[in-house]
């Protein structure tokens, strides 16, 4: 829940236009996404019929709608509602207005909330506040802009368009919005397309901010060795500017050396807790594909993930204007147990991604809940951003996750129609495939996000109970976020890489940002190939990262096309691996590896390269923007390994597992940003039946 800020009912008017159709327009959207509670009076209207209009609208909407409704007379007749964005950034809303210069980017977003974190996403990117206000024009439809962000509410204007305003409070305390007189004709909001209105800031740099931030994790403080050290700022006007994608802020370390990294400290969090949403897509799904009895035998068959369509019924479904007028309530809130809880940044949202989910019916500690369905993945996002005041976190599962209205999920990555038709058929038998997204995200751009999930044969002994897993092969997912139906995860390829290959990617890797900067279309995508002993290294452009036949590979003295085998000890980082992040940190010029080792200790190893001197990326001020910093993985030796963080065993004494680090989720305080707090999470196994309140796993979060 995200808490109310408390405004003085005694202080200033905010003064706004209402535009027809304003006052039932804005709840409808301001409550798009399950997150931002009203706080104050609505506009141009008693509190009895406010109240009633909002739970017309949104009649099972769990949010609260915190604070009085009530009128409020202003300077131009009418008040706007005063809320808090998911970001916990307070606005006042204005219809029927546009202000006239400082036109930032056009963009186009989904909901008006949206539109409100894009704001915040730029104040971040920028170290400070840029964008005072948020104009949405609902109508607008067919991917058309629909949201503009302003620096400035000097000059105001009525727009002849319904258009739903939000101005950051402070600013719109002291401002009068008195409309430009010099205008001939009321403005218009347009799209780009027919706009002459040139941007110098792209929409790409705005979808870096920690708009919202996700579950189950531990964060640790790495300081620099020397506290004394200067420091310098890289934000948007210190290095050029690219028309695809600025540099958001960071703070990058002084000197020619690097500065050695140090854990300063740690704090527990405790578990996440699962908030799903409460509305499912209500539509008749497609009949199931079956397959002949001679395809239902026990063991891997590749044909069945390689030679059939993606099944309809898998898969995050969006909210669009198709599937708005068929939204319908859940009948109950759903238990939900599982494990994984890797994930990542991705178009503003932070993301928890999970492998095996179960859900059951509500669940409380007096009462178990009753199974509903099993799938091999799920997504949630992190809707309270409660890691920062060192809490522990809530996770929300999309609209789009449910599958009908007693909370069985569709799954995250999409199953094809032979893997989803073996998985029924054999259902209770013990065998079926599974898509596990078990690593960290990699940034593709400022928008969207690349996942390299195993496939699974998982053959269970339905009397002892004892599983055994196969790898089969890898596919590829990319992922977008932002959308009320909740991220999304497109399988772009079925199977990318084969079952006697190294498994490149399943491990993670990183994104090398070439000239342009964060969230540039330039650069490489790397991947990992964990084998027994380490790491090994593959690279990719983004724009091939689908096509098997554009990696290379490093042979341990120059790159080939030719894919080494799983015996190469060609390894860019040695180590007994079990999960692992790599990443580079601009405040010590260096790169980080932190990860689980094999031997199930509970413990967080952390190495930093010890490169020859301060390594900076193309984008960097003084870095060479014909180079490719993350090659320096290759050329220097890793630093003795050292403990991050020592996590506590599940309640059942065992140790923990599938842990990762979280980047950007302290924004400008990240240690990817600058900054020095690292988030992690993990799995804890309770010992528990996932039908309990406890669950079967937990998700957990430190600092």
């Amino acid at each position: 829940m995200v808490h109310a800020a408390k405004v003085n009912a005694g202080g200033p008017a905010l003064a706004s236009q209402a535009a027809p159709g304003c006052v039932s327009e804005v709840p409808s959207i301001l409550f798009a996404n399950s997150s931002a509670p009203i706080l104050g009076p609505m506009l141009n209207a008693t509190a009895s019929a406010a109240l009633s209009d909002l739970k017309t609208i949104y009649p099972t909407h769990t949010a609260e709608i915190i604070g009085k409704l009530e009128l409020r007379e202003g300077p131009r007749g009418n008040d706007g509602v005063v809320f808090q964005s998911i970001s916990g950034i307070t606005y006042q809303t204005v219809c029927g207005l546009n202000f006239e210069d400082n036109i930032m980017p056009y963009l186009s977003v989904d909901s008006f909330e949206s539109c409100i974190q894009k704001c915040d996403a730029h104040n971040y990117d920028s170290h400070r506040v840029e964008c005072v206000a948020a104009l949405f024009v609902p109508s607008r439809l067919n991917n058309e802009d629909d949201c503009y962000l302003k620096s400035s509410v000097k000059h105001s204007s009525p727009n002849e368009g319904t258009v739903v305003g939000a101005v950051r409070y402070k600013v719109a305390q002291s401002a009068s919005f008195t409309a430009v007189t010099t205008l001939a004709t009321t403005s218009q909001l347009e799209p780009r397309s027919s706009s002459s209105a040139a941007s110098s800031i792209s929409s790409t740099s705005l979808s870096k901010a920690k708009a919202s931030y996700a579950s189950s994790s531990s964060a640790s403080t790495i300081l620099s060795h020397s506290s004394s050290a200067a420091a310098q700022t890289l934000s948007q006007s210190t290095i050029p500017q690219s028309s695809t994608a600025p540099q958001p802020g960071a703070t990058f370390g002084s000197g020619e050396s690097i500065i050695v990294p140090k854990v300063g400290g740690s704090k527990l969090h405790g578990p996440s807790e699962n908030r799903p949403t409460s509305q499912y897509i209500q539509f008749d799904h497609p009949d199931g594909y079956q397959l002949p009895p001679d395809l239902l035998q026990v063991g891997v068959n590749g044909d069945l993930t390689t030679d059939y369509e993606l099944s309809p019924q898998t898969g995050v479904l969006e909210v669009n204007e198709n599937t708005q007028s068929i939204l319908a309530p859940l009948k109950n809130v759903p238990h939900l147990s599982r494990d994984g809880g890797r994930g990542g940044l991705v178009n503003g949202q932070h993301l928890f991604t999970f492998c095996d989910s179960g859900s059951y019916s509500t669940t409380t500690f007096a009462q178990d809940g009753d199974f509903l369905a099993f799938v091999s993945s799920s997504v949630a996002v992190d809707v309270g951003m409660n890691g920062l005041a060192g809490n522990p976190v809530f996770l929300q599962d999309g609209i789009g996750e449910w599958s009908d209205n007693v909370g069985r999920q569709r799954g995250f990555a999409p199953m094809t129609q032979g893997e989803q038709a073996y998985n029924i058929a054999m259902q209770g038998k013990g065998q079926r495939y599974a898509v596990w997204p078990e690593s960290s995200i990699i940034p593709l751009d400022g928008k969207r996000g690349l996942m390299y999930a195993p496939i699974i044969y998982d053959n269970v002994n339905m009397a002892t109970k004892a599983a055994v897993f196969t790898y089969t092969g890898a596919t590829l997912l990319e992922i977008t976020a932002g959308g009320r139906g909740g991220p999304v995860a497109n399988r772009t390829v079925r199977k990318l890489f084969n079952q006697d290959e190294v498994e490149w990617g399943c491990a993670g890797g990183l994104r090398s940002w070439g000239p342009s900067g964060y969230g540039g279309d330039d650069g490489k995508v790397y991947v990992f190939g964990a084998v027994s002993e380490g790491l090994l290294l593959g690279r990719t452009t983004p724009e091939a990262a689908a096509d098997r036949n554009s990696y290379e590979y490093w042979t341990g003295s120059s790159w080939s096309q030719s894919m080494p085998p799983s015996t190469s000890t060609a390894y860019f980082l040695k180590a007994p691996i079990m999960d692992v992040d790599v990443f580079y940190t601009p405040r010590h010029l260096t790169f980080i590896a932190v990860y689980l080792t094999i031997y199930a200790d509970n413990v967080f190893y952390y190495r930093y390269l010890k490169a020859g001197g301060a390594i900076l990326p193309p984008f960097a001020p003084g870095g060479d923007k014909n180079s490719d910093y993350v090659e320096n993985l290759l050329k220097y030796e890793w630093s003795d390994e050292q403990v991050l963080y020592k996590a506590k065993p599940g309640l059942n004494g065992k140790y923990i597992y599938s842990g990762g680090v979280h980047l950007g989720y302290f924004g400008p305080n990240d240690i990817s940003n600058g900054g020095s707090r690292i988030l992690l999470s993990w799995t804890a196994p309770t010992g528990q039946e996932p039908s309990t309140a406890t669950s079967e796993y937990q998700i957990v979060t430190a600092e």
